[in-house]
């Protein structure tokens, strides 16, 4: 059962009889790190890139963007008078906690960074719907599989409370919207779109979950019909994500609430209601705080598993969810900032490991080319292949840095996939002296950041693959986010054109062969 299979941590890949030792030696340690994450807390030329510095250098470092300057970046029509000053202005502080709800939709590119107010608006309208089909679809679907457990005398309570179309209305304090039709101009996240960017280089598309029909000219952008058919390739997949989503959201901490002081002093009436409408249970030893935010994770995260089959729900998804969750105030609006998010984390959950393992061969790539000395030192401990940052990897982080500093990085790494997106390359960037452009790996740099900050104890202290796992399972709380921003920002001036070269060249040899 793939949904099974993608949800046990140790499985994944170990169906061939005739893997290698080394693949058996991956599977065991994915294994390990993986269980420790579920119970750990919290174009540019080579020579212009060798005169370039840092835009995170303590020195340098700017302030958050505050709500006068957003404000202040719009035209009286809602447009962005400058999507540049504004990436860079996020990619070189971060964003003001009072308008991240605002801003990460542009970031997660939910609105397109040319949109006006009125355009943004239908969008938002077309995305509540959809979203509300979706958890309609949910809720059948429990129902259904409740049915065929009681069928074969398994008593099951778990749509209790679901049986009314408005259930899930307690769930978010949602606005009141027209019910005209919307010819929207604009589209949706629509994860069948092929990204040009992505870092993967996936070839395999996301499922397409939904036929969505168009009757434009060819010409113009496609845009998703109010009309969706779900196609749903298992129930039975279905049935084991709600399942696991139930248990990972009712085990998620509560680092996200003093940052979300709203949702954190919700009513107990209302959180109880929340997750009755879920079908969410065994949540009494949890605060009211708690149990709101775990029900809003089971009705996104169900949504998701929907919208994107071929993925559907894999431990480790709930923790890129959850500052989501905590910003953005309507379910709806946190759903397709997750779509947004996962159009580049998707890779990390697929079932064949490829996307992570592209990754930690970039991070081994990263240090060999930067320091030599340590690389040879982790091929002695056949810890070359960079495993031990697999944790780091799945979840961008978010074990490592705490909720604050979790969510810096990521609005800088957002701001570089924006611009690299919205096609701002060399000639904008140094317009405005931005220094650096952007790349689709700053996460990775980051990671290789976090190592070579700790070369020292691993050259003389460790001497196995267990020991350096320990030591960056223990870097939990003791990393400085703009310090980290600031060496993996270093790493892209030193050595991104070097490995580049070395990867096109590789890639022409093979292809000539």
């Amino acid at each position: 059962m793939k949904a099974l299979r993608r949800s046990q941590t140790s499985s994944s890949s170990s169906s061939s009889s005739n893997s290698s030792n080394s693949s058996s030696s991956w599977i065991h340690l994915r294994s390990v790190l993986f269980v420790v994450a579920s119970s750990s807390p919290a174009s540019c030329s080579s020579s212009d890139r060798g005169r370039l510095k840092s835009p995170w250098s303590r020195r340098k470092r700017k302030h958050a963007l505050t709500p006068q300057q957003w404000t202040n970046l719009f035209t009286p029509e809602g447009k962005l008078r400058d999507g540049v000053k504004f990436l860079k202005k996020v990619r070189s502080g971060g964003v003001d906690a009072s308008i991240r709800s605002e801003v990460w939709p542009f970031l997660l590119g939910v609105y397109e960074l040319n949109s006006c107010k009125e355009e943004r608006e239908r969008l938002r309208t077309q995305g509540r719907k959809k979203y509300e089909k979706l958890r309609r679809q949910c809720r059948k679907l429990v129902r259904s599989n409740t049915v065929e457990s009681s069928s074969n005398g398994d008593s099951d309570t778990l749509t209790q409370g679901m049986d009314s179309a408005e259930s899930e209305e307690v769930v978010s304090a949602r606005e009141s919207l027209s019910s005209e039709e919307i010819n929207s101009d604009t589209r949706l996240i629509d994860p069948n779109i092929s990204d040009s960017a992505s870092s993967d280089s996936d070839s395999s598309q996301v499922s397409q979950s939904f036929t969505l029909s168009d009757s434009k000219d060819e010409n113009e952008e496609s845009t998703p019909k109010s009309k969706l058919t779900l196609t749903l390739t298992s129930t039975e997949d279905f049935s084991t994500w709600q399942r696991i989503i139930r248990l990972d959201a009712i085990r998620a901490n509560g680092d996200w609430i003093p940052y979300s002081l709203t949702q954190a002093q919700v009513s107990e009436e209302r959180a109880v209601r929340s997750a009755e409408a879920v079908g969410l249970k065994d949540y009494e030893h949890l605060e009211p705080s708690r149990i709101f935010h775990a029900s809003r994770l089971v009705a996104v995260l169900e949504a998701y598993a929907l919208y994107d089959p071929e993925i559907g729900y894999c431990q480790g998804m709930s923790d890129l969810l959850a500052p989501i969750i905590a910003v953005m105030k309507e379910d709806h609006e946190a759903f397709w900032c997750f779509v947004g998010f996962m159009r580049k984390a998707r890779h990390n959950f697929r079932l064949d490991e490829t996307g992570i393992r592209r990754q930690l061969n970039r991070v081994s790539k990263i240090i060999k080319s930067k320091d030599s000395h340590l690389y040879r030192h982790l091929e002695k401990l056949e810890a070359e292949d960079c495993f031990f940052v697999y944790r780091m990897v799945v979840v961008l982080f978010r074990r490592e840095l705490s909720f604050e500093q979790t969510i810096c990085l990521w609005e800088v790494m957002w701001a570089d996939q924006a611009a690299i997106k919205a096609g701002i390359g060399k000639s904008a960037w140094n317009r405005i002296r931005q220094r650096v452009p952007p790349t689709e790996d700053l996460l990775l740099y980051a990671i290789a950041a976090s190592v070579l900050q700790r070369r020292k104890q691993i050259i003389e202290k460790y001497s196995s693959m267990d020991e350096i796992i320990r030591e960056c399972n223990n870097m939990a709380g003791q990393l400085d986010v703009w310090k980290l921003l600031d060496d993996a920002h270093d790493l892209v001036v030193s050595v991104h054109d070097k490995i580049e070269n070395d990867t096109h060249t590789t890639t022409t040899t093979t292809t000539s062969s």
